[in-house]
């Protein structure tokens, strides 16, 4: 396995999650393709750490679908799948329809303001084809109604199934259907700041439930 020369430091005090979290984005940007074995010793090399905390990763990204681990053999970084993906999607849309539909009620004027400003900052990103910054803002601007309704079970089930979508999101924001997304977020914003409960849950579902299965 290629693993990069560069090796990013890890904050010690969050060694697990900043672990899983590098490793995951690794998969979700391409630096590590789909079919390519990892090797814990070689990702500890890499990271500084022990194999320890690689270990915990791995298992963390089975479970939540980037990775095929098989016991004793070896640990694989998983293709896109269409059924698991479709399957992802559905359940991720209908989180954020029920996040949206608890938070409208609530969405302070700051609230509104922070989902404004992240939907800003994410049409500048496509606009500059930076992807990586658009996904941050859009994680930001969808994160305001979910953390407004304070639904731990909604923000774990979202954990577990976003990161099967990353890799499709990265190709619906290079595409011309990416150019659609800035349109979306206004409408979702727009009715929000109107308090249309219903309205504002449609389009957080469709805006999810839109996404492709593929990446053809």
């Amino acid at each position: 396995m290629p693993v990069p020369s560069d090796r990013p430091p890890v904050d010690r005090s969050l060694l697990r999650d900043d672990v899983y979290r590098r490793l995951r984005d690794g998969i979700i940007d391409g630096t590590f393709a789909p079919g390519e074995q990892l090797k814990d010793g070689e990702l500890a090399t890499w990271l500084g750490v022990s194999r320890t905390p690689v270990r915990e990763a791995l298992l963390r990204l089975a479970h939540c679908g980037l990775v095929v681990a098989r016991p004793g053999r070896s640990t694989v970084v998983s293709s896109l799948d269409e059924r698991a993906t479709r399957d992802a999607r559905d359940v991720v849309a209908a989180m954020h329809e029920l996040a949206v539909r608890a938070a409208v009620p609530q969405l302070t004027s700051a609230d509104i303001d922070a989902m404004r400003d992240a939907a800003r900052r994410f049409s500048d990103a496509l606009d500059d084809g930076d992807i990586d910054v658009a996904l941050s803002a859009d994680d930001e601007l969808h994160a305001v109604p979910v953390t407004v309704a304070g639904n731990r079970a909604v923000a774990a089930v979202l954990e577990q199934h976003m990161p099967v979508l990353r890799r499709i999101e990265r190709v619906r924001f290079a595409s011309a259907d990416g150019r659609r997304s800035p349109d979306r977020h206004e409408d979702l914003i727009r009715l929000c700041a109107a308090g249309d409960v219903d309205g504002a849950a449609a389009v957080a579902f469709e805006t999810w439930h839109s996404l492709p299965t593929s990446a053809s």
